[in-house]
């Protein structure tokens, strides 16, 4: 696989990183071991690039993967943690749950921050400032899903990774739109930042325009990396494939679909009732807790309801 310098780090990585995200607990729930011959064949394939974090309770998968290969592998990983003793406790959490004396990034994970999350989190940022200066953790970063965290983490000198969302279509995106968050990563860029993207298939629901919308991505100057999550190897091989690995060779192209079933994030959907009133299909409603869920039976993935939900609660996985 082709390989990128993240920006001014000393990190050489594979341009495809694999997200381990959607195979966990908290989207496809596959088992263990399911997970982890998953990464192992991401790695076998050239993959050198993985992405976790904290609460996807996934850390424990990628050190059972990479046992034996730590040194061939970068791990980027992510807490929630805003002062300094509780990034202390967590940086602490995924050195255990990694089995590994040190991490290759590790990320504010700040998706719906603003710009103050610098100041909000300074505790948290200076704790993994430090350990970077003792060489436990290689780079320190920024998750996040909002255009003025971009823009303000170019001019903050203690980041040297960012992570922004971003595809063609906006899906998820705050604070601004394509163009907002296309001139943020520039910005990154030119300060030396590495940057890699997530959420370029908006959570999937771009799926049905995957090559498009992964070339969209590759070609914003600046950008690094793509991070992309899959539930199966076939799934896995077609993504590298689409990234010009030279050694996945195809003799058809898969359907990368037909497992695919929405889900929605209860604990963050606003129960606005967007996505029902734009369901052809009758297949959402509310619970009794007023928040939407999907009758499977009827859903037809239409991908109608996606763009119209403000907080981003709704993938396909």
């Amino acid at each position: 696989m082709k390989k990128v310098k993240l920006g001014n780090s000393n990190l050489e990585v594979s341009e495809f990183c694999l997200g381990v995200l959607p195979m966990g607990p908290l989207q496809a729930d596959l088992p263990e071991e399911k997970c982890v011959d998953i990464i192992r064949a991401a790695l076998d394939r050239g993959v050198n690039f993985l992405d976790t974090a904290e609460m996807y309770s996934t850390q424990t998968y990628v050190a059972k993967a990479v046992k034996e290969r730590r040194d061939e592998v970068v791990i980027a990983t992510k807490s929630n943690a805003k002062t300094y003793d509780n990034m202390a406790k967590s940086v602490k959490k995924s050195l255990e749950e990694l089995n590994t004396d040190y991490i290759d990034i590790y990320h504010l994970h700040a998706a719906r921050a603003t710009e103050e999350v610098f100041e909000e989190r300074k505790g948290a940022l200076k704790y993994l400032t430090e350990m970077k200066e003792k060489g436990i953790i290689k780079a320190v970063g920024i998750s996040t899903h909002g255009v003025r965290a971009v823009e303000k983490a170019a001019e903050i000198d203690e980041i040297d990774i960012v992570y922004p969302l971003i595809n063609k279509k906006g899906l998820g995106l705050l604070q601004g739109n394509v163009s907002n968050m296309i001139e943020a990563i520039k910005k990154c860029h030119s300060a030396g930042k590495g940057t890699y993207a997530m959420k370029i298939l908006g959570g999937g629901n771009l799926v049905h325009d995957i090559e498009d919308s992964i070339n969209f991505v590759r070609d914003i100057e600046g950008m690094d990396a793509v991070s992309m999550g899959v539930t199966k190897v076939e799934e896995l091989d077609y993504n590298l494939y689409l990234f010009g690995a030279d050694n996945i060779k195809l003799d058809k192209l898969p359907d990368t679909t037909s497992s695919k079933k929405l889900y929605i994030f209860k604990k963050i959907c606003k129960s606005c009732g967007k996505c029902i009133e734009n369901c052809p299909n009758e297949a959402l409603s509310f619970d009794e807790n007023e928040k939407a869920v999907v009758d499977h039976d009827k859903c037809l993935l239409c991908g109608y309801c996606s763009p119209e939900c403000p907080a981003f609660a709704i993938r396909l996985v």
